[in-house]
């Protein structure tokens, strides 16, 4: 029988396993999976008329056992020495695993004494997102042997060199915000939104990313960011008017069950490209 996992990830992409007794620990009696929402009422009459609705942030639960006191230290320097966590929830769907994530925080971790050779210990995440789906579309042409290659997530297609598109339909519950990462060398790199076949929203940038360099784009809520990533791995923002149109919508999401398209063009051939969808759901 096919059972749910659960791992903790950091931002460096380092897991820790919470489905493994031995060697980490094992996660038990998890509360806050779902979800719920607070409406808010007006009257006419006799009658009720929802005026407002907004989900409610929920907290995940549970209680986390170790073998020994050396494996309860472990997951307390795992979470002290990261800078962010996502809650990740492997959830045994009929046609096969499926993983979704949810940023969390550590909001209150009992340690307790050990009993019957098991530490028992709860824990609280807050929870900072809904739960989402990290959908990538890498392109890479090979210097020598030129060929395409892609992480092969959903339908996708792509087209010329200097256009790199795919399709997709946001099936989540929300509008979907999207992370690309175009290496150089490319010049003045332009993110197309179609919608139906239609061009619905453009974001073009002047500027130059040269080799060992990288675009950065992302429109996460209260992280969106247009940056470049130089060779020595460090960043420079963007977000200024020699690149952007201030005037410009520059925040790309993706709206619910629409056919859409995003579409990656340049000055000259994008040879390095890849594209993250984050498909957000209030509950999985």
């Amino acid at each position: 029988m096919r059972v749910r996992k659960f791992l903790l990830e950091n931002e460096k992409g380092q897991q820790f396993d919470m489905n493994n007794y031995r060697e980490s620990c094992f996660l038990t009696a998890p509360t806050g999976l779902g979800y719920s929402n607070k409406s808010e009422f007006g009257q006419i009459g006799n009658t009720f008329i929802e005026i407002l609705r907004k989900t409610e942030r929920k907290d995940i639960g549970g209680i986390v056992n170790f073998k020994s006191y050396d494996k309860c230290k472990k997951f307390i320097d795992f979470i002290e020495q990261s800078n962010e966590l996502k809650f990740t929830y492997m959830v045994p769907f009929d046609n096969g695993y499926k993983t979704y994530y949810r940023d969390v925080i550590v909001q209150d971790f009992q340690k307790t004494e050990r009993q019957a050779r098991v530490l028992s210990c709860p824990i609280i995440f807050n929870a900072l997102s809904l739960w989402y789906e990290e959908n990538t579309v890498i392109h890479t042409i090979e210097p020598l042997e030129d060929e395409i290659r892609w992480n092969f997530r959903w339908d996708s297609k792509f087209s010329d060199y200097n256009t790199r598109s795919l399709s997709y339909i946001n099936q989540g519950h929300i509008e979907a915000p999207i992370l690309v990462e175009i290496s150089g060398y490319v010049q003045n790199p332009e993110i197309d939104m179609y919608i139906d076949g239609e061009i619905y929203q453009s974001v073009p940038l002047t500027v130059e990313i040269n080799q060992y360099e990288k675009l950065l784009y992302g429109t996460k809520e209260n992280k969106f960011y247009i940056k470049k990533q130089k060779a020595d791995g460090t960043t420079e923002s963007l977000f200024n008017l020699d690149v952007i149109d201030f005037y410009n919508d520059n925040v790309i999401r993706i709206p619910k069950n629409r056919s859409c398209e995003i579409r990656l063009t340049a000055d000259n051939e994008i040879l390095n490209a890849k594209v993250t969808i984050l498909t957000y759901y209030k509950a999985v």
